[in-house]
């Protein structure tokens, strides 16, 4: 018998302490997760002219699903510790839901991705097109230029038709063009008679290629994070139910070794009281039913029950 409880007790601590780890594992997970969705946003953020808004979701989808995921974690841990199969069992519901937003996070970045160069095609040219307009499209160009390296779209040329110094420049010559200083990689330190400053040579690559770069990667690893934290969280649902299904099984054969020691001994604990049952074999009376007069009861009838009683 002592040697059996002593096995219930050990699966019940190697039952408690694997959901601890689990959820110490899903919490470290989960601000990975908060870290990869915040850089993430950050950058469509500083990139925001040239990004569609629906593209900031997937990010901020990842950043809830950490604090959504530390928050289960939390109440895991918490059931581990008090060895409730209730709580264990909600942790894995939890987990599962976790499960779900994280399946729709990665579908909505692979979605997103394949959207990205015709995205990018759009917004660039557009901008290129209100440079000289807008105050802040200027700013912005001007951030992605000179912050990449790049000039242009695809390359320094498209400034030909949309800067307005290329049109009115009637002294280019054919292969010359007009690019904002922004574009510049090396600049001329003294002004001309102008008062200008020259650009001696302009970045080579237009910046569509570093865009897209940035901005594919970005979903892929949203993406590719979410898939993969998704189905190591599945293996945790399944963990978390078997582990409750442990916790419930150890606690019923305890709680059935417990009563059967009772029954065997004859007592019943109610209430911090001890005493015997009625009818109980032990105490070798029966109570006979009352003939249901008020007041009246019928005398108890002595029935031995045990071969010891003589």
């Amino acid at each position: 018998m002592a040697n059996r409880e002593l096995e219930l007790n050990s699966g019940m601590r190697c039952a408690k302490y694997m959901l601890l780890i689990v959820s110490f594992m899903f919490a470290l997970t989960a601000i990975l997760l908060i870290m990869v969705g915040t850089t993430i946003q950050t950058i469509f953020g500083d990139f925001s002219l040239f990004i569609d808004g629906h593209f900031s979701s997937p990010p901020a989808l990842l950043i809830a699903i950490g604090f959504i995921l530390i928050a289960v974690a939390t109440l895991g841990a918490y059931g581990a510790i008090k060895e409730s199969v209730m709580l264990i069992n909600l942790y894995g519901v939890a987990l599962f839901l976790v499960f779900i937003l994280e399946v729709a996070a990665a579908i909505a970045a692979f979605v997103m991705q394949s959207q990205v160069r015709e995205m990018l095609m759009r917004t660039m040219t557009n901008a290129l097109s209100d440079y000289e307009s807008d105050t802040n499209v200027e700013a912005a160009v001007d951030f992605m230029q000179t912050g990449l390296g790049c000039c242009g779209v695809v390359e320094p040329d498209d400034w030909r038709e949309y800067y307005s110094y290329n049109k009115n420049g009637s002294h280019l010559e054919a292969d010359d063009v007009v690019v904002p200083l922004s574009c510049c990689a090396d600049l001329d330190k003294t002004p001309n008679d102008n008062n200008d400053y020259n650009c001696l040579e302009p970045y080579e690559y237009g910046c569509f290629r570093k865009m897209n770069f940035i901005i594919s990667q970005s979903a892929m690893l949203i993406a590719t994070g979410a898939t993969t934290v998704a189905f190591v969280q599945l293996l945790g649902v399944l963990c978390a139910f078997m582990l409750a299904k442990t916790l419930r099984r150890n606690k019923s054969i305890r709680e059935a070794r417990r009563w059967q020691l009772q029954q065997s001994l004859g007592v019943l604990i109610s209430g911090g009281k001890v005493g015997l049952p009625v009818n109980s074999a032990m105490s070798g009376y029966q109570q006979l039913e009352s003939n249901g007069e008020v007041g009246t009861h019928e005398p108890y009838t002595y029935t031995p029950q045990s071969p010891s009683v003589n």
